[in-house]
């Protein structure tokens, strides 16, 4: 009792409040000084109009009352587990989880709530998780990832092959210049590292050895298109969509392509 009451006393202590608010302000000036780096030369991200289209995301709840759609059944019904992308909690992946789940696939969450980012632990949670459905199910999943989620989903399949049957990315950019995009600042800020300086052993170009197919969007207000497209040997297949952005898990055009993709196996 006498040592828990010495521990409560030191934790509020004026000392140890003032060094925590020490911490909190030298952090966050560090992640400040981070997010304010200059954009270089040789990384362009997508135009500023393309960046407010992404707004219209706003409106798919009204598009989707005036125009209902129910996907057909699949042939061959997967397992198939979501990663979202960066700052977005699996919620965000709702509407595309329904669908595939009411064309009859078995739909996943990626199991670690919003994603902030890389962490030294992050891919193997992911690894685990992937290996608690393959055990469940038995058999190969299905990973769908969105923007970076595309690049964890990649990272995984590279680690445990033989427990995924194909990589789908959407807008995820695994290609050319991490900082060819209008997102990286927000990334440095909120994840406290280089969007290039990972804490964690990765080489995002190489292909993982299962199929891996690459949405992409000439409309992405995010990722620069050729960064999420690809160069080949980066991937199996590049297919090119309309849709923005937030479009890849929200519009039609891009979960129709995700169904395809899960039907041709």
């Amino acid at each position: 009792m006498h040592a828990i009451e010495y521990f409560n006393s030191m934790a509020s202590h004026p000392l140890a409040a003032t060094a925590a608010t020490y911490w909190r302000r030298t952090e966050l000036s560090r992640r400040l000084a981070l997010a304010r780096e200059p954009q270089p030369e040789d990384a362009r991200p997508p135009r500023a109009a393309l960046l407010a289209r992404e707004l219209g995301f706003l409106a798919e709840p009204v598009r989707r009352w005036f125009y209902p759609w129910r996907p057909a059944l699949a042939r061959s019904p997967r397992t198939v587990m979501l990663v979202p992308g960066f700052g977005a909690h699996p919620a965000r992946m709702r509407y595309m989880a329904r669908q595939l789940e009411a064309a009859g696939h078995r739909v996943k969450r990626w199991g670690q709530g919003f994603n902030l980012g890389a962490r030294a632990g992050t891919l193997d949670l992911i690894e685990a998780r992937l290996g608690d459905i393959h055990a469940r199910y038995g058999e190969a999943v299905h990973l769908v990832g969105w923007s970076l989620g595309g690049v964890f989903a990649r990272e995984v399949a590279k680690r445990q092959p033989e427990k995924v049957a194909k990589v789908v990315t959407l807008g995820s950019p695994f290609s050319g210049h991490p900082r060819a995009n209008n997102g990286w600042r927000a990334y440095h800020l909120v994840a406290g590292h280089r969007v290039e300086e990972p804490p964690v052993e990765c080489a995002i170009t190489v292909k993982p050895p299962v199929e891996t197919v690459a949405l992409w969007s000439p409309r992405d207000g995010i990722v620069h298109p050729r960064c999420a497209a690809g160069r080949r040997g980066e991937r199996d297949r590049a297919i090119a969509l309309r849709c923005t952005h937030m479009g890849f898990v929200r519009s039609r055009e891009a979960i129709d392509a995700v169904l395809k993709e899960l039907d041709a196996g």
